[in-house]
């Protein structure tokens, strides 16, 4: 079964950092770009950074710019989201999914959106950001 498994999740005081984890299983990343998503109470789930699965390319929500930044390991089959000075209107479950695209999108190339064009979606990383 291939899956995604989201895991550094937590609770932490506005400013803070987190570093989340996004590790494959029964599929290898490396031709897949990832995007992480993160869904708070009584709101849609919202595409917040991709990264191409090349790495070259990312891109973020402006709500995130210049406190998120995504990366990988394809060694370690794994793709992370470091979070820095998080607000608590981060305050979400936050997910990563692989883009259906597979090896059919361009290695320099990720989007985050829309949701149903994504796939091996895990069960989320529970992300509070409260004083």
């Amino acid at each position: 079964q291939l899956q995604l498994v989201e895991s550094g999740g937590g609770l932490v005081q506005p400013g803070g950092s987190l570093r989340l984890s996004c590790a494959a299983s029964g599929f290898t990343l490396d031709y897949y770009a990832i995007a992480w998503f993160r869904q708070a109470p009584g709101r849609e789930r919202e595409g917040v950074s991709c990264i191409s699965s090349s790495g070259g390319s990312t891109n973020y929500v402006d709500s995130v710019k210049g406190r998120f930044t995504i990366s990988r390991d394809n060694a370690k089959n794994t793709v992370y989201l470091q979070m820095t000075n998080l607000k608590p209107e981060d305050t979400a479950v936050y997910y990563c999914a692989a883009d259906r695209g597979g090896s059919g999108t361009p290695d320099w190339w990720c989007r985050t959106g829309p949701a149903a064009d994504f796939g091996s979606w895990g069960q989320g990383t529970q992300v509070t950001v409260s004083s």
